[in-house]
C-alpha cells in the first residue's frame, strides 16, 4: 500500500477516536468500570477469550495489547496471572483513561500512543500479544500491520486475535432488511463514516471521517503467515463479540459465523 495513503487513513482514524473518547469516560458505565477495576480478579474478558488464554497458560508472561483502547482488557490479563506490560493505541485520549484505570487497579503497564505503522523503538518483545474486536478493521495495510506485531513478539511468543468474523461485515444491522447482505465480502474500498464511535448502538452525533476496512479471513491468515508467524489455532464462533446491534444475528436456525479466534506463534530462536 502507498505509505502516504496509509498515513492519511491512519491519521483520520486517530482523529475520529480522539473526538469519540469523551463519550467513554463519563456516566454510570465509566463509574462502574472504575469501581470494578479496583476489585481483586477484575476482568472484562468474555468466557470464550478467557478459556483461550487459560488453555495457553499466560501465568507469569509479559503481555502486550495492540489497539488497547482504555486498557481494560490489558489490565484484565492480570486476573489470569499474566503481566500487563505494554498497551499500544493511536488515541492519547483513550490511553489517558487507561492510566486512570491502571492506577485504580494498582498496575503500571506502559501505555504508548503510536501509529502501529511507525512504532517507536524500545517497546521490547513480549510473550503474548493480544488483539481484540475491531482492531483489524481500522488497519488499511494488513501485511505491514502483522510485520509490526511480529516485531513485538519474543521468540516463542504467541499472538492471540479474538475478532469479529469478516463475513459479518457484509450485513448492516440498521438496514430495513438486516439479514440481506449489504456489502461485498470482497470489497476493497473502506466504508466511510463521520459518526462518533460508540458501543451502545446509538447515534451520538457527528465526529470526524473514519475508514473501516473489510478484510477477508483468507487475507488475515495470509498476512499473519507472511509475517513469519506459525498458525496454531483458528476457531470460528457463532456468538457476537461486538456492538449490541449485532445481537440480532445470533441464535438463528441457519447461524452465521460471528467471531473467530486465531492463535499464532513466533518460532523460537
Amino acid at each position: 500500500m502507498d505509505p502516504r495513503q496509509r498515513q492519511l487513513i491512519t491519521a483520520a482514524n486517530r482523529q475520529a477516536w480522539e473526538l469519540s473518547a469523551p463519550l467513554h469516560a463519563r456516566g454510570e458505565d465509566w463509574e462502574t468500570l472504575l469501581e470494578q477495576v479496583r476489585q481483586p480478579g477484575f476482568s472484562v474478558l468474555d468466557d470464550c477469550l478467557t478459556r483461550t488464554l487459560t488453555e495457553l497458560d499466560i501465568r507469569g508472561l509479559s503481555c502486550a495489547q495492540v489497539g488497547c483502547n482504555n486498557a481494560r482488557e490489558l489490565l484484565s490479563l492480570a486476573s489470569l496471572g499474566g503481566r500487563p506490560a505494554l498497551g499500544i493505541d493511536q488515541s492519547p485520549a483513550f490511553l489517558a483513561q487507561g492510566e486512570q484505570l491502571a492506577a485504580a487497579a494498582g498496575l503500571a503497564p506502559r501505555l504508548v500512543a503510536a501509529d502501529i505503522y511507525a512504532l517507536p523503538a524500545g517497546l521490547g518483545q513480549h510473550d503474548l500479544v493480544l488483539i481484540t474486536i475491531g482492531v483489524l478493521n481500522w488497519m488499511p495495510d494488513l501485511p505491514a500491520f502483522f510485520a509490526a506485531v511480529q516485531g513485538l513478539l519474543a521468540p516463542g511468543g504467541r499472538l492471540v486475535i479474538y475478532e469479529t468474523h469478516p463475513f459479518l461485515e457484509v450485513f448492516e444491522p440498521q438496514a430495513d432488511q438486516p439479514l440481506v447482505p449489504r456489502y461485498s465480502y470482497f470489497r476493497r474500498e473502506p466504508l466511510v463514516s463521520d459518526h462518533l464511535i460508540a458501543y451502545d448502538g446509538l447515534d451520538h452525533g457527528q465526529g470526524a471521517p473514519s475508514y473501516w476496512h473489510i478484510h477477508t479471513l483468507g487475507a488475515i491468515v495470509t498476512a499473519c503467515l507472511d509475517a513469519g508467524l506459525a498458525l496454531q489455532r483458528l476457531e470460528e464462533h457463532p456468538h457476537s463479540n461486538r456492538e449490541v446491534d449485532y445481537d440480532l444475528y445470533q441464535d438463528q436456525d441457519a447461524q452465521l459465523p460471528m467471531s473467530f479466534t486465531l492463535v499464532a506463534g513466533r518460532p523460537a530462536a
